[in-house]
């Protein structure tokens, strides 16, 4: 009995210091130290474009202007088109960023342009007008403590820049 409690005990110490150890990583984030990541889209891939349904991937680069790396664990996004939406998703990506440095990752996007023809067409009847594009979303961080960076990028495409002559 008395080795069991001792056991217990000894059991209970570890697991706290293990606990509180594994909290040190985190104090940039329980601290008012840690500073956003900047997020950005550094490319966009056609994988595939068919009548009903259009696959692409988005590459990112997310870089950690802070001293202590942390962890990357999903990606919520709403892309834009003259305010009409065309794509929403979220990533499970997962991987961690280096201490002052960087990642680049990629996530899948699947649309159907189908639904909104009417208004691409229209904004294509003028392909030297631009279009003005927007992407929003959350990059889900930490483990325990996580906190939500929010990712907003936005421009403008002109169509007649990509009409071969």
């Amino acid at each position: 009995m008395f080795y069991q409690a001792k056991t217990i005990k000894i059991i209970s110490l570890l697991m706290f210091f293990g606990l509180t150890s594994g909290l040190a990583g985190c104090s940039t984030w329980l601290t008012g130290d840690f500073k956003d990541p900047d997020v950005r889209l550094i490319n966009v891939d056609v994988v595939r474009a068919k009548l009903l349904e259009q696959r692409f991937v988005l590459r990112f680069r997310i870089d950690n202007p802070n001293p202590a790396s942390f962890a990357v664990r999903g990606l919520d996004y709403s892309l834009y088109l003259n305010d009409m939406k065309l794509a929403d998703g979220e990533s499970n990506v997962s991987f961690t960023v280096p201490a002052n440095g960087h990642h680049t990752f990629q996530i899948p996007l699947r649309t159907n342009l189908w639904r909104h023809i009417k208004p691409i067409v229209k904004l294509l009847e003028s392909p030297d007008q631009p279009i003005r594009y927007r992407l929003e979303g959350e990059v889900k961080t930490g483990f325990w403590f996580g906190r939500s960076v929010h990712l907003s990028r936005n421009g403008e495409i002109i169509p007649g820049d990509f009409i071969p002559e």
